[in-house]
This record gives structure tokens, sequence and C-alpha cells, in this order.
């Protein structure tokens, strides 16, 4: 079992990043939040994984806090949460203000993530709800100006899609962003979408 890997970036997205340690470049799954924190870094970064063996794959999930990483663990130890529905969980709702939802027993939030029904998001919460302690942090998301355009509309673009929702869709409710905030910044824009999904 890998417990970290320290390394420099050598490519960034949305939805994954490469680190390249000593000659070779691992490809790691992050969130939306890793994502962004892991672009206002310079230099090596430390990630701490968490590794799925397949038959066919060794797939990587990487976070930049180790507390992301215990609550993606909790996500997939329910029945019905995969790796891939953890991470876009915790894409879409940053861990402290997941751990109000589940501790607040608020399905209705964790039921507009996709691919989260009403029994699976009252699952989470059941199997959950004693083995969290709500921090004291606050979510704050401050549309931060990035001077962008079409890059950055085509790199959320290729974030959701690659999360899994239809391009016509993804296309439809991100010109609705980029026309009401033509200045927006990709990861501000990525959460905007995923809640207007």
């Amino acid at each position: 079992m890998y417990e970290y890997i320290k390394g420099t970036v050598s490519e960034l997205t949305p939805t994954y990043v490469v680190i390249e340690n000593n000659g070779m470049g691992y490809m790691i799954n992050i969130s939306l939040s890793s994502f962004e924190k892991i672009q206002n870094l310079n230099g090596e970064i430390k990630l701490f994984l968490h590794e799925v063996v397949r038959e066919d794959a060794w797939i990587f999930y990487g976070f930049t806090e180790s507390k992301e990483r215990e609550m993606f663990r909790l996500l997939i130890g329910v029945s019905g949460v995969g790796p891939n529905t953890a991470m876009l969980i915790l894409s879409s709702i940053p861990v402290s203000d997941l751990e109000k939802v589940i501790t607040s027993g608020d399905h209705t939030c964790l039921k507009n993530v996709k691919g989260i029904g009403v029994k699976t998001a009252q699952r989470i919460i059941v199997d959950l709800k004693d083995k969290i302690k709500p921090s004291e942090d606050t979510l704050s998301i401050q549309p931060n100006v990035f001077s962008g355009g079409n890059e950055v509309y085509e790199e959320a673009l290729a974030a959701l899609t690659a999360l899994g929702f239809a391009r016509p869709q993804s296309q439809k409710v991100l010109k609705r962003i980029f026309d009401a905030a033509p200045l927006v910044k990709v990861e501000v824009a990525i959460k905007k979408a995923l809640s207007m999904m």
C-alpha cells in the first residue's frame, strides 16, 4: 500500500495530475479541492494516496490533505459508493461542508450530486453520521478573477465530460455560467456547473 508521493507536477487537469518522481510519471486522480491547492503550489508537492487494484489496472487517487483522504475512504466504505462517485462528491462538496451535511442529516444536498439517489444519500448519512466530527472550518468560495476565456471554458468542459456528464448538457450549463461571469476561474465554473446539473 502506498502512503504518499512526492514529486513535481508535469501535467495538471481538474480531474487528474501527473507527478514525476525519479524519472517516472504517475497519473493520479484528484478532486477539485486538491486541484485548486496544487495550482497554488510550486516545486515539489506531496499527495496522500489511496490505491485501487483491479485486474486490468492500478488506479491512484491523490489528496493534498490527509483529512480529504480519510473522508474518501469513509465514502467508499458505504455500499453503493465507488471511488469515482466518492471523488465526484468531494469535488461537489468540500470536506468541511460534507461533514456538516452528514452530521446534520441533510440528504437533499447529497442527492444533488450526479449518481447519488435518495437511498444512497440516506445510506451515506446513516453509515457515517456517528463516524464524523465536524470541524470548525466553514466554506467560502471566492469568485477569483481569472484572465481566461475559451481556454478556461474548454478546461471546464473537459473536466465535466471526464466526470461523466454529457457534452451538450455541459456546454449549455457552462455557457450560462460564462455569460454571467466571463472571467470566472475554472474550478469555480466547474463547481457552479456541478450544482446546476
